[in-house]
């Protein structure tokens, strides 16, 4: 039987007096890699930020892995082991990409030994000693992804991993989601670049003015794009 690892029930979320989550629902089962699909604004980054507490004002139902998380600071969300890798990356200039790599705290046991992540980025061995800057905008990207693997997260939200970076970056990400699922990762993707996550997700859910919209399987997406011509211009 498979297990609810995150559902989200009737959640809104403030910026200041912006409103701009107006009662999400959705869930993600153990095991699997759903998609957030929407046009810019359509709250999908506002909603992976609110799961982990990173909003301002919040109200709902969050719960991960059986825990309400909606009261929770987000150094409290993290220890329910969630890894989140934001759009901006957040790697420190001054620091070696190694460096970089050791500094989040173990939230978890069972997180990726450093010789597991270099196995799985080769490149970031070789740039090991690199300063922050030094790095391309794939290997940085390589460096936010791998960074959370070695907290002992098992559920990964995944903020537009792909943006800007070179066909042959992303399809590394890619190759690298497949083999997180394999290895029970829980994954939830927010991807503007559609021919990238459309492949890789189990379940999509659209999302449009702070709500979903629609949801659907892996096995319904060639009968939704239509839809999706309407929603995202696909």
């Amino acid at each position: 039987m498979t297990r609810e690892l995150l559902r989200i029930e009737d959640l809104h979320a403030w910026y200041g007096e912006s409103h701009i989550l107006h009662g999400v629902n959705l869930s993600v089962n153990e095991g699997e890699v759903v998609t957030l699909l929407g046009r810019n604004g359509a709250g999908r980054t506002t909603t992976l930020r609110a799961i982990v507490g990173l909003t301002g004002a919040r109200k709902g139902s969050i719960k991960i892995n059986g825990t309400e998380a909606i009261t929770l600071p987000a150094q409290k969300v993290a220890h329910l082991g969630i890894g989140y890798c934001p759009e901006e990356r957040g790697i420190f200039a001054s620091l070696t990409a190694e460096e970089n790599l050791m500094l989040p705290p173990t939230l978890a046991p069972g997180g990726m030994s450093v010789e597991e992540i270099y196995t799985m980025f080769p490149n970031l061995q070789e740039r090991a000693a690199s300063p922050g800057t030094r790095l391309s905008g794939g290997e940085q990207q390589m460096l936010a992804v791998a960074r959370i693997l070695r907290t002992g997260a098992r559920l990964l939200l995944l903020d537009e991993i792909s943006e800007g970076l070179a066909p042959v970056i992303v399809q590394k990400l890619a190759e690298v989601i497949l083999t997180l699922k394999s290895k029970g990762y829980t994954i939830v993707l927010v991807e503007q670049n559609f021919r990238f996550a459309a492949p890789l997700a189990d379940r999509f859910y659209v999302m449009e003015h702070g709500l979903i919209v629609k949801q659907f399987a892996q096995d319904q997406l060639v009968q939704n794009m239509g839809m999706l011509q309407d929603y995202l211009g696909v």
